[in-house]
């Protein structure tokens, strides 16, 4: 009994800590940290005083004698060492039920950790974080609400061109396999196309995943953010890149007026200075699962960021800013982010699917900006082959070729430094140099989901999988290898 109520003291107390930590700090939170805590102390108080007083109880029987009293051989007419052997057989019984209950102490501290989380944030957040653990595709296809893309009314198709072998040969020879599609197949792969010259040269599906088979593209929806929010610049509808973000989203400057130092530049190149701590040990107050599986994203991004330093001194990867950007959209749209998508690149771009922007919960109907769109692989490689084309798609001029250059280019005025040699980050496009030539850039999401364009080897690469797949090297790195390679064969 001792024991589990150490180890309940233990918990109530680590749990109050980590309610003082949660931000915004509320009175209810704090009322109910200060209760956790008091209990949580009295449960140690009570459990720490029963173990000393049997300690004391366990000395006298065993030491022999007291002040005053004779030391004899026998125990109230019972011999000592049979007392003494009574004495080892109850404490093997009391070691085995200490040892028993210990899973069933931590079973229960778990249940009530549970518990108490569900005061503190959403029950839908909690079973989430529970039950679906780290987001898989399964996730984003099944498990989230969606608001629906539609087909573009007039769809477009790239069109083929020889030339399968010779990429199937490339990519062997730079894998070192003996054979392409067993790799793809055997590395999780759902779909894997190759575009030369504005024409498929590669196309195949595995794992069975098919041309028509919805993918999901964890952060390569960031560089459509991105380039959502290049329109609504290049439109008029958000005023400039260097526009502070408090000017869309007042409610920030009420909590800190150093949120006004932030502007739309700064959330693109993620360099904001906002605090983002992944992970933290009280599991549910982490950033990931917060931005990840919190049902009121807007909430969340308001309220639960923080200015950690100064803006513009640093790149760190932070899942708030497509979330506040998102949220500037859609206010200076006056559209839900899944119409502005629908307008101003679904259509243009002729998608020969429909697809989905995934939403935080039914009830705030907000998409996940930072990783929740759903499309067909082949209306991917579109936008990979508009930004090719510097901005244009069959003639028309989607977005300028400067604001392709800016977002896709090492360094832009403003941005934080990078601290690698050859690969960069700039508005939500991941860069990777080319000696003389322009650089290759990605749209990279995670469980290995890649839109890759190589401008100087007019190339487009996608490839959606389950998971990574690659141990010994990254997929950009084999990337970078075939562009070269291919365009030296051409």
């Amino acid at each position: 009994m001792e024991l589990a109520k150490l180890y309940g003291g233990a918990v109530f107390v680590a749990v109050a800590v980590w309610v003082g930590r949660i931000q915004p700090a509320t009175g209810t939170r704090t009322v109910a940290g200060a209760t956790l805590g008091l209990l949580g102390v009295g449960l140690l108080y009570s459990a720490t005083s029963s173990l000393w007083r049997t300690k004391a109880s366990t000395d006298t029987e065993d030491g022999q004698r007291e002040p005053g009293v004779e030391n004899t051989d026998s125990i109230n007419g019972t011999p000592r060492r049979l007392v003494s052997r009574v004495r080892r057989r109850v404490s093997r019984r009391d070691l085995l039920k200490s040892t028993l209950a210990i899973p069933a102490a931590l079973s229960v501290a778990a249940t009530l950790w549970a518990a108490i989380a569900t005061v503190v944030y959403p029950r839908q957040y909690v079973r989430r974080v529970l039950t679906w653990r780290e987001s898989d595709v399964w996730d984003y296809l099944d498990n989230f609400p969606q608001r629906q893309l539609k087909a573009a009314a007039s769809p477009t198709q790239f069109e083929d061109a020889p030339g399968e072998n010779r990429v199937a040969d490339t990519f062997e020879e730079v894998l070192s396999t003996d054979d392409l599609e067993t790799f793809l197949a055997e590395t999780t792969t759902q779909a894997f196309i190759v575009v030369e010259n504005g024409r498929i040269v590669y196309e195949s599906y595995f794992n069975e995943w098919h041309r028509d088979s919805m993918v999901t593209s964890f952060s390569v929806a960031k560089s459509f953010v991105s380039t959502l929010v290049g329109i609504a610049i290049e439109e008029g509808h958000i005023g400039s890149l260097d526009d502070p973000i408090t000017e869309y989203l007042p409610e920030l400057t009420d909590r800190d007026p150093e949120f006004g130092d932030i502007t739309v530049r700064h959330l693109l190149s993620m360099s904001s200075g906002l605090a983002y701590e992944a992970s933290r040990w009280g599991l549910f107050n982490g950033d990931d699962p917060l931005t990840t599986y919190y049902p009121d994203q807007r909430y969340i991004s308001l309220y639960n960021t923080r200015i950690a330093d100064s803006p513009g001194e640093y790149f760190q990867y932070n899942k708030y800013h497509p979330q506040l950007l998102g949220m500037i959209l859609e206010r200076t749209t006056g559209m839900p982010v899944t119409e502005w998508t629908q307008t101003r690149l679904w259509e243009p771009l002729g998608m020969e699917f429909d697809g989905a922007w995934c939403l935080d919960s039914t009830d705030s109907g907000f998409e996940k900006m930072e990783a929740g769109l759903n499309a067909r692989a082949i209306d991917f490689a579109k936008l990979g082959q508009l930004f090719l084309d510097e901005g244009a798609w069959n003639g028309e001029k989607i977005l300028s070729a400067d604001w392709v250059a800016l977002a896709t280019g090492r360094d832009p005025a403003g941005r934080a430094p990078t601290d690698s040699e050859d690969s960069y980050y700039s508005f939500m496009w991941w860069g990777l140099e080319r000696n003389g030539d322009p650089p290759d850039f990605s749209a990279i999401g995670d469980h290995g989901q890649y839109i890759y364009v190589s401008p100087a080897n007019q190339l487009v690469i996608v490839r959606t999988g389950v998971e990574y797949g690659l141990q010994s090297r990254s997929w950009p790195d084999v990337f970078h290898q075939v562009a070269g390679e291919l365009s030296n064969e051409s």
